[in-house]
């Protein structure tokens, strides 16, 4: 594990609950967010990449990975969202890129519209910051009553079913323990679960609010510069969120890869890793 995460977590307290994050190299910021099942993990490889240029922030959302897992927590959007501004107000980010995948598209949209003006530049992956009805019955079916608790905290079944769905390429094994090492329990599993319960399907929803409230800020982001980046074969955010991205904003750089699956920095590491650091030494050249 400490070959693949070679890194050192640091933390801070949230009404006592502890945030761990990742805090490596020097420059400036670039903060990646992480959705569910994962965890900072997803990132590491790509922490590596960017550190010798960049300052990389990369907290894991309370209930995931090395953060505190409280089992009485709302675990909503709005206080993931709460919890990022906290993070990057205790270490005094003025400014910063986000790379966003999965959930980490909403609560990173969620925080950007808070302060545009620090936003320096947007990547997403296989994510949204919009709403949309569309929901996989096989993520659907983790959302109903008792059955949901014994399948994703049970059964672990979410997450280890993601490590074959969300790729086209088999994890070797090592990688596939360190994506379920922060998961060995049903009380560790906490999060898992009401991610995604929280899902906002419709206005029932107790975050379908904060949601609209994001997509109607979405706006304010058209001359900020992005980058967009798909896995094609991804059964959850499929094509048609990709579209919409390109949709909302033409004039984003994009590239869709049409063999990669939802853990799209698995299956295209090389590829995106290249497309990022590319597009931030840009912004740098510009400025």
């Amino acid at each position: 594990m400490d070959d693949l995460y070679p890194f050192t977590p640091h933390s801070i307290d949230l009404d006592g609950n502890r945030l761990s994050f990742l805090d490596e190299g020097k420059g400036r910021t670039v903060v990646m967010l992480h959705g569910n099942p994962t965890w900072s993990f997803y990132y590491r490889n790509l922490v590596l990449q960017l550190r010798e240029r960049y300052r990389v922030i990369v907290p894991d959302h309370l209930g995931c990975g090395l953060s505190s897992k409280p089992q009485d927590y709302p675990y909503l959007l709005s206080n993931h969202i709460q919890n990022l501004q906290q993070l990057l107000d205790v270490l005094d980010v003025r400014e910063y890129s986000l790379v966003m995948h999965d959930w980490g598209g909403a609560i990173g949209m969620g925080l950007a519209c808070r302060a545009p003006e620090r936003v320096r530049s947007l990547v997403v992956m296989n994510t949204a910051a919009f709403r949309s009805r569309r929901i996989p019955w096989r993520i659907q079916i983790c959302r109903v009553p008792w059955l949901g608790a014994l399948l994703v905290r049970g059964g672990n079944l979410f997450a280890r079913l993601a490590l074959s769905m969300a790729v086209t390429r088999p994890l070797p094994a090592e990688v596939a323990r360190g994506y379920l090492a922060p998961y060995n329990s049903w009380q560790n599993r906490i999060a898992i679960l009401r991610f995604i319960e929280d899902i906002p399907l419709s206005a029932r929803d107790s975050s379908w609010k904060t949601l609209t409230e994001i997509e109607a800020g979405l706006s304010r982001f058209q001359k900020t510069p992005m980058l967009i980046l798909w896995g094609g074969k991804d059964f959850c955010f499929n094509k048609s969120f990709y579209d919409k991205w390109k949709e909302k904003f033409p004039f984003a750089r994009s590239r869709y890869f049409a063999d990669a699956g939802h853990y799209v920095l698995e299956d295209a590491f090389i590829e995106i890793a290249q497309e990022i650091t590319l597009f931030l030494n840009n912004l740098d050249e510009c400025k």
